[in-house]
Parts: structure tokens; sequence; C-alpha cells
């Protein structure tokens, strides 16, 4: 028999980023809160930074997905801003 393990992980980029908080206390009962950083240089789009990161008041772990450039560079300000998983495009 398979078991799988599912985490629901939904993304702050898809919120209404005029009542972010309230959008992120409508996911409270994920397993995580997936947020995605985008710089505008590595990837077109561009996104949020830490602070916004910092602001949310959240008990769920938060997967930060670093589409930056130089994401190494960037490590440490997501860690001190909440940051619980950290990832990067190769």
């Amino acid at each position: 028999m398979v078991t799988h393990n599912i985490l629901i992980t939904p993304s702050i980029l898809s919120a209404d980023f005029g009542k972010l908080q309230e959008e992120v206390d409508s996911v409270a009962s994920a397993d995580w809160l997936q947020v995605d950083v985008m710089d505008g240089h590595f990837v077109e789009n561009l996104s949020f930074g830490a602070p916004v990161l910092k602001s949310l008041k959240t008990k769920l772990p938060l997967d930060v997905h670093l589409m930056v450039s130089n994401p190494a560079d960037r490590i440490d300000e997501f860690v001190e801003a909440g940051a619980a998983h950290i990832s990067d495009q190769p």
C-alpha cells in the first residue's frame, strides 16, 4: 500500500494584496504558506520582499521561493523575516 503525504500550501501571490492579512487568515488550516519572491530581474514579474513577509501574522511555516538574482545573497534577510523553508530556481 502506497501512502502519500500531501501538504496544502496556498500561495500568497494569488491573494488580494489590499487585504493580505485577511487572505492569510483565511487559509490558517493549510500546512504551509507559499511565498513567491520575484525581483523583476531573474524573472520578469515583481512581487514583494522580506518586509511584507515579516509583516504577516501567521503560525503557518513560510515556504519562500526565491526567484531572484543571486538568491544566496538574500537568504539571511528572509530567514530573519520568518522563512521556515527557502528554495530557489536553478
